[in-house]
């Protein structure tokens, strides 16, 4: 990651109070990183034993389900400076504004919120490329839902007057997370749909982008996601070359055994754009492809790990 620094109230790392609504897999990224970067840091977990494992991490815990509000959020957020969002919405709309956006409103010292989205708001594009100025056309259902709840938080934070980052990812991976561990499992599938690509991110990378993001304060859209798209049973070809492993057969997508909401992935088809997180924000991506982020775990082996507590 490269740049200096630019802290638009002035402040320094160790004044950074950083509370994360949903702290999963990439939010845990996110926190390990910050650990020497901020005087703070709490979050929100779904039940009373996430909370303890949570603590034990040194991150204040709260425990909110998205039902009702959560207790002792009101009053962590009364000190927070920055605030990330990675929860997502449901069919009712956004659980963390239901529950707790009069107390993000209230909260005088927030001056930056992070948004978890996904790359899937832009909706189908044939193959072709996406940046953050495409017009989004979602397909109904959980998309459409994302995009609506990016636009709830637009209009919180405009409301608040502070600036909020939109992040749009494409497929997560890392350790815990990947294809190396999935054809160990004999979960790994070779799925093949003429023309289909995909981009994928690494947590890691995740982790420096939103970090530059606090650091800088700064505001707007920005996908995360690699330089390559392409196409999935690539990327499974390529894990068990690491692995030295049989490469499983390839499976027609048309026949393909698959979930409603795996079949739905395979329904958008385009290739996303990640140049504004370089110019902006002066990211260089430590896992450019997934060949550099797999051969990076397997070489390391950490492939199997996992963290995270939501």
């Amino acid at each position: 990651m490269a740049g200096a620094s630019n802290f638009g109230r002035g402040l320094v790392a160790d004044q950074i109070r950083l509370f994360v609504f949903g702290h999963g897999y990439s939010a845990a990224a996110i926190t390990r990183a910050m650990k020497d970067r901020a005087a703070w840091i709490g979050g929100t977990v779904r039940s009373a034993e996430k909370a303890a494992w949570l603590d034990a991490e040194g991150i204040s815990a709260c425990v909110f389900d998205g039902t009702t509000p959560g207790s002792g959020i009101s009053a962590a957020l009364s000190e927070a400076t920055h605030i990330l969002v990675s929860i997502a919405p449901g069919e009712d709309g956004d659980k963390v504004i239901a529950h707790h956006g009069p107390d993000i409103l209230a909260a005088r010292k927030i001056g930056w919120i992070g948004y978890f989205s996904t790359v899937g708001v832009y909706g189908n594009y044939g193959g072709a490329w996406v940046s953050e100025q495409t017009t989004p056309h979602p397909r109904p259902g959980r998309s459409t839902i994302r995009l609506e709840a990016e636009q709830a938080w637009q209009a919180l934070a405009l409301n608040r007057d502070v600036p909020l980052a939109r992040f749009r990812i494409a497929g997560i991976y890392g350790p815990g997370r990947n294809a190396l561990k999935n054809l160990e499992e004999g979960k790994a599938r070779r799925i093949v749909k003429t023309g289909q690509v995909f981009n994928r991110i690494h947590v890691a990378d995740i982790a420096a982008t939103v970090l530059a993001a606090i650091e800088q304060e700064a505001g707007g859209i920005f996908n995360l996601a690699d330089d390559e798209p392409g196409p999935p049973q690539d990327v499974v070809e390529f894990a068990a070359g690491l692995m030295g492993v049989t490469v499983p057969s390839d499976m027609p997508f048309e026949t393909a055994d698959l979930s409603m909401m795996a079949r739905s992935f395979y329904g958008d088809n385009k290739r996303v754009s990640n140049r504004r997180i370089g110019e902006r924000l002066g990211v260089t991506l430590s896992y450019p492809t997934y060949r550099e982020g797999l051969s990076a775990m397997w070489n390391a082996g950490n492939w199997r790990d996992n963290a995270g507590a939501d």
